[in-house]
């Protein structure tokens, strides 16, 4: 896939989305939850940016992407209803696999924490992202949610 400002052009329309998410990060747990949502993406600045809300049984939440042509890299912002806009982005490209890797460095629960979203499997009518914590500064990963994107438009 080639590096630019239109790598999320895929996700733009409106989705049925398969949530997996691990019930207790950084624990050691192995008990997971599903939870259903939908989605609707919108591009901007002719592909240079889009923006969704999720809407999950309860709550809400909206991720905005950006790109920047001088980096050649994607910022993603995620927010939730409850809670406000995440400090911190996770920042990224996509690489010639066509898998997006990004990563930001936070402080979560009073840890260090390496954050990681991967956006994969990119076909016309599904995709899937999901997000990985590291506790040692990347040597080792606890992967705590999967989406399942599946096109509905």
């Amino acid at each position: 896939m080639a590096l630019s400002e239109n790598n999320f052009d895929f996700l733009v329309g409106t989705w049925d989305v398969a949530n997996r998410k691990l019930r207790e990060r950084g624990v050691g747990c192995e008990d997971w939850d599903d939870i259903p949502a939908t989605t609707e993406v919108r591009s901007f600045f002719d592909g240079g940016g889009n923006f969704d809300e999720i809407v999950f049984p309860g709550s809400r939440g909206a991720t905005v992407r950006l790109y920047d042509a001088k980096t050649d890299l994607w910022s993603l912002h995620w927010m939730v209803n409850e809670g406000g806009m995440d400090p911190v982005p996770c920042v990224g490209r996509f690489e010639d696999d066509g898998v997006g890797r990004f990563y930001a460095d936070e402080i979560l629960e009073g840890r260090p924490t390496r954050v990681r979203f991967i956006w994969s499997a990119i076909t016309l009518v599904s995709c899937r992202w999901e997000q990985a914590f590291s506790y040692d500064a990347g040597e080792t990963w606890e992967t705590n949610w999967f989406m399942d994107f599946t096109r509905t438009s």
